[in-house]
């Protein structure tokens, strides 16, 4: 069973220096039908204009990542890290007990566009904590690449979840048989490009839920970015 979440049916905010859009419902956009995904809770596309962003604020019990799109982005927080994000990178941090933190395009001139990805946690009250990787050289295989997971297998960054974080930044047309389970829950996040799952054809912004199938057939063209998330 695939269920769409089509680009223009989602929240928008629009905040002079930040342009955003809501998969599901956060800060002032509301929706009860649309209030997550089994632990996913945010997916925010977010272009923050030359020289602006995020002033300090806090976060507690949330898995929190970013991944760039174009430009870049700059963090800073409690736990003294200093951190320039840039495309190819994924950056994850754990607000646990309690971090603060700021984010700003670095740039001046022009815009940063980055994904922001709220993940529910498997437990409340664990230690902050930081991640930052970049996958550059193996975005390049135009296949499938886990960036994230709970144990950090394949050289992935890890998350205090039970979630494995796949990117597609492909270079060619291509297509992947991926196994799931009746159990687990699937998220399929179109960045740009044209992919296929389940018959169903998702182009930029475009998400869609995948429940109770046993394996998904997965096609996308040229050029095309994604992500998958398999959820418990």
């Amino acid at each position: 069973m695939i269920t769409l979440r089509k680009a223009n049916e989602r929240g928008n905010a629009e905040h002079g220096w930040l342009h955003s859009n809501h998969t599901f419902s956060f800060a002032g956009y509301y929706d009860p039908k649309h209030m997550g995904y089994s632990a996913l809770r945010v997916i925010n596309e977010d272009r923050i204009d030359g020289g602006t962003g995020f002033d300090t604020h806090g976060h507690r019990d949330m898995e929190i990542i970013s991944y760039v799109i174009d430009g870049a982005l700059e963090h800073r927080d409690s736990m003294g890290t200093k951190a320039i994000i840039m495309p190819g990178e994924v950056q994850r941090m754990s607000a646990g007990t309690g971090v603060r933190h700021s984010e700003y395009n670095h740039l001046q001139d022009k815009q940063t566009h980055f994904l922001q990805i709220w993940i529910l946690p498997e437990k409340a009250g664990v230690e902050p904590g930081y991640a930052q990787k970049s996958f550059a050289n193996d975005f390049g295989c135009s296949d499938m690449v886990l960036v994230a997971s709970k144990n950090g297998r394949n050289g992935s960054i890890t998350i205090n979840q039970d979630v494995d974080m796949y990117v597609v930044k492909a270079q060619d047309v291509g297509e992947k048989i991926f196994k799931t389970y009746p159990h687990r829950h699937t998220w399929v996040q179109v960045i740009k490009g044209e992919v296929r799952v389940e018959g169903a054809t998702l182009t930029n912004g475009d998400g869609a839920a995948i429940d109770n199938v046993d394996v998904m057939k997965l096609e996308w063209s040229k050029d095309s970015e994604f992500i998958v998330f398999d959820l418990p």
